[in-house]
């Protein structure tokens, strides 16, 4: 009889690809993949617990599987995550959801085949959270799912401690991969076909500054553009504080790193930036974006920008307001301050009302989504490369992106996922493209 598997995933990118891992742990196992829960033998929630409504979300959707959890023996159901690592949450699920059978955590996701193992022979709840991160694990060979693209984690864990985030808390302090492994990595990958790799981190500048042995992240990004293939690189997160020239300078030498750059700056008041502990200033982030253009001219810029902070005045606000005027962001993920227990923002006094968090993220928002369209509008009669990643059902479609984000959607009588194509804009449809295909 098959055994099968589902995996929830909630949260970033690094999530995601931490679910890739828990599948080929699965599968090396003999499960196979579905997404009917009702078949499932195993159900994974892969937990965040960055902001409030996603552990909301998490735990709402374990409640709803307690009837066919309790109705079926060959069911296990298991959580890990973020979540389970903060402070006392293990045993709080397990008080609120005893029907859970296993409890594990970021720092020892490697041992879920062993605990799946040991719950055969135990009915209670297995719990297995280490407090303390370990050495990085090479063993487990993820179940990719997201052909033409690739997730490649280079280090893990956070040193910044910003006031408002709990990552360093639940994913431990920072530690690099070795380089080689990481490179042995990128390319098996681009051997298998793979056409987009992006690198993952926290903190990706921050590679290499555990082990005086690593080289340096601009030194692994131009030792990993020199494979051979046709391939795009990728990299995020980076911190504005540790973006340097000589990383600029990498990107620029090498054709197939995008030019495109995630570099969050969360706020444009420096009160603001100080009480979030980012240890840059304003107008050390648009110094920054200034060299960066000065030296690859066209390069797009995509941010995180948070609204609602503690003690944020409508004049830091602003402040944010007239960054973004300035730096015209390609697209930015734009939220709501969340308090998170455990943090030092979440004990700060001043905390600003709902309904001015809420003016305010509709105004940035408009802000923002005008900007993104306003990027559009250059394209309409370009001819440019798409990495075909899909096919849209609905709209009848193939779709893609561009080295810049930029999504864009074109017909073709035959499949071309996996390959790069030349279309022609026709269309710019808000912050979509739409284009036809040409020799």
């Amino acid at each position: 009889m098959e055994k099968k598997y589902l995996i929830n995933t909630y949260g970033c990118q690094m999530n995601v690809h931490e679910s890739e891992k828990i599948a080929g742990i699965l599968e090396s196992r003999g499960y196979i993949k579905t997404t009917d829960e009702s078949v499932a033998n195993v159900i994974v929630f892969n937990t965040c617990c960055i902001r409030e409504n996603a552990e909301n979300h998490a735990e709402g959707n374990i409640g709803m599987l307690k009837k066919l959890r309790l109705s079926r023996d060959d069911l296990l159901i298991a959580v890990c995550g973020c979540m389970t690592q903060q402070d006392g949450k293990a045993q709080a699920l397990k008080k609120k959801f005893p029907f859970i059978d296993i409890i594990f955590g970021t720092h020892n996701l490697e041992e879920f085949g062993r605990l799946l193992d040991e719950k055969e022979h135990q009915k209670k709840t297995l719990i297995e959270v280490w407090d303390k991160e370990k050495a990085i694990c090479e063993s487990v060979t993820p179940s990719r799912t997201s052909y033409p693209n690739a997730w490649v984690n280079i280090m893990y864990g956070c040193n910044n401690f910003c006031t408002y985030c709990i990552v360093p808390y639940v994913r431990g302090r920072e530690r690099s991969r070795n380089s080689n492994e990481i490179f042995n990595e990128v390319k098996s990958l681009i051997c298998q076909g793979y056409k987009e790799i992006t690198l993952l981190g926290q903190n990706v500048n921050s590679y290499g500054n555990d082990n005086e042995n690593e080289i340096s992240f601009p030194e692994l990004l131009d030792k990993l553009a020199t494979i051979e293939g046709k391939y795009r690189l990728r990299f995020m997160t980076s911190h504005p504080k540790d973006f340097t020239k000589e990383l600029i300078e990498v990107m620029a030498k090498h054709k197939n790193i995008c030019n495109l750059i995630h570099l969050p700056v969360q706020a444009g008041s420096n009160n603001v930036l100080q009480r979030m502990n980012r240890r840059y200033t304003a107008q050390d982030y648009i110094q920054k974006v200034e060299l960066l253009h000065s030296l690859i001219p066209d390069c797009a810029i995509s941010s995180d920008i948070m609204i609602g902070f503690p003690g944020e005045t409508e004049q830091d606000f602003i402040d944010t307001i007239n960054l973004v005027k300035k730096v015209k962001f390609n697209t930015a993920f734009t939220f709501v301050y969340s308090r998170r227990s455990g943090t030092k923002a979440d004990l700060m006094d001043d905390q600003v009302p709902e309904d001015i968090k809420k003016d305010r993220i509709m105004r940035l928002v408009e802000l923002q989504n005008n900007l993104t369209r306003e990027s559009a509008t250059p394209y309409l009669g370009k001819t440019i490369e798409i990495l075909c990643e899909d096919y849209d059902d609905k709209k009848d479609l193939y779709q893609g992106r561009d080295e810049y984000g930029k999504m864009g959607y074109f017909k073709s009588n035959k499949n071309l996922i996996g390959e790069f194509v030349n279309i022609k804009i026709t269309e710019t449809a808000g912050v979509a493209l739409v284009g036809e295909i040409v020799d």
